[in-house]
């Protein structure tokens, strides 16, 4: 969504908030917390983060990080801090905590606006395939391919792991704090933003012949996709959830 400095939060054309919580975790709701410092100085802006990966960005405002406690939780602290509009800029796949914002939101009266990524767009030369979640794509997987690059996040790996004949190169942001359950497996560490150039030295360094993704959408990981296509790969995608 758009945002035009202090007459909006994402798009909406009511007056700044004095005080917004961001639901964040993702560079569009840490690109907002920076352009309200910009823009709207005299808005108290708290960015939360659920604490899932390390180095966090350094940000304007106040940043808290963990749970809320359910939707009580997130009522109370809503009520303690004066919260007055909640921007819902959490991962696309973040179905739990955009249930609770929704519900909190509604039970106090508040405006809560979804900050959401624009969703990847096909290209002629994609060989894209769709799952509805992640057991379905873990069964799929070894029809597609042997030389796997996995990318759905560390809560999701343990999914694919009955599915043992494929190799998977699982790229993570931070390292895991124990082995994967991935019979054959290759750790790499990276965060976004990922170029063409660096993907398909990848893809092409450890023969890959399937990309696993989540269809998360944004331009801090477009590249994978783009390099499949440059490379002829198949893509298995998996389904936002219905939030």
């Amino acid at each position: 969504m758009s945002m035009s400095r202090c007459s909006t939060v994402a798009g909406d054309s009511s007056a700044m908030p004095d005080r917004v919580l961001i639901l964040g975790g993702t560079g569009e709701g840490a690109a907002l917390a920076r352009r309200l410092a910009r823009d709207c100085p005299e808005a108290q802006v708290i960015t939360s983060f659920a604490g899932r990966v390390r180095g966090l960005p350094d940000l304007p405002g106040r940043v808290r990080v963990g749970g809320f406690g359910g939707v009580e939780g997130l009522v109370a602290f809503l009520r303690a801090e004066g919260i007055t509009r909640v921007v819902d800029a959490t991962h696309p796949f973040a179905v739990t905590i955009s249930a609770h914002a929704r519900a909190a939101c509604h039970a106090l009266g508040l405006p809560l606006q979804r900050l959401e990524r624009v969703m990847w767009q096909k290209h002629p030369g994609d060989r894209w395939h769709w799952a509805e979640d992640t057991a379905m794509a873990a069964r799929m997987v070894p029809r597609l391919g042997r030389r796997v690059l996995l990318t759905v996040g560390a809560g999701e790996i343990a999914a694919f792991a009955k599915a043992g004949g494929p190799i998977y190169v699982v790229r993570l942001i931070d390292a895991p704090p124990k082995r994967l359950p991935l019979r054959r497996s290759l750790v790499l560490l990276g965060r976004g933003p990922f170029t063409l150039a660096d993907e398909i030295a990848l893809m092409r360094h450890f023969r890959i012949d399937l990309v696993v993704s989540k269809a998360s959408g944004g331009a801090a990981t477009e590249a994978k996709g783009a390099a499949a296509r440059h490379l002829g790969l198949p893509v298995l995608m998996i389904r936002r959830p219905n939030a």
